[in-house]
């Protein structure tokens, strides 16, 4: 079995201070130890951990008087960085992913692809502007464009069904943990080769 997938990723500024460890899907048994000063975000973290199969370790602070935006941004940033340099080169991964994750009436479809180039849709209109407790929802696309760009992943998210602000989150965070779990796995039938007809990715 090849040596399991890790990184370790730093990032200290004025505002954020973000620490992230993480082994990719597949390469250990999942495990979340999450500390940051936003609630929800450690929440959705932790269901990334869970439903991505993966070990992820998150230890954040930041000017949250202020508001969220920094931080989550940040986190974000951090997460992407340590998922780039955990894939390393990429050679023998699926690549692609997807899922459709249904949450009570609400239905989301997620698919990615860890091609190299960061690319951002995120279709999930009836969060903005709301809510969920303190957290402020526009934040979650703030997230995810963070996060594709510093991971180099191409990233999809539609809403299907439904209109709960909650669920629709929750499906969002669990359905991009299941598709990333799925393009990170190792693809028996590439032998190791790079997935890509560029040699690279």
């Amino acid at each position: 079995m090849p040596a399991p997938r890790t990184a370790r990723v730093n990032r200290t500024t004025r505002e954020t201070q973000i620490e992230v460890a993480l082994t990719l899907p597949g390469d250990a048994p999942p495990q979340a130890q999450i500390d940051t000063p936003v609630p929800f975000l450690s929440h959705m973290l932790d269901a990334v951990s869970r439903h991505g199969a993966m070990q992820l370790q998150v230890q954040a602070k930041g000017d949250t008087e202020i508001d969220d935006h920094h931080t989550v941004e940040d986190i974000g940033l951090v997460l992407g960085a340590a998922l780039d340099k955990a894939l390393g080169d990429r050679k023998g991964i699926v690549r692609f992913g997807h899922f459709s994750l249904a949450m009570d009436e609400t239905l989301v479809d997620c698919a990615l692809d860890l091609g190299g180039r960061p690319y951002l849709v995120c279709d999930l209109p009836v969060i903005a502007g709301r809510r969920i407790g303190t957290f402020d929802c526009d934040l979650v696309v703030e997230f995810f464009q963070a996060l594709v760009v510093q991971s180099r992943m191409n990233l999809h998210l539609h809403l299907r069904a439904g209109g709960n602000t909650h669920h629709v989150v929750e499906a969002a965070f669990k359905g991009f943990a299941r598709a990333l779990r799925m393009a990170c796995a190792y693809d028996p039938l590439m032998a190791g080769a790079v997935p890509s007809t560029k040699g690279s990715l």
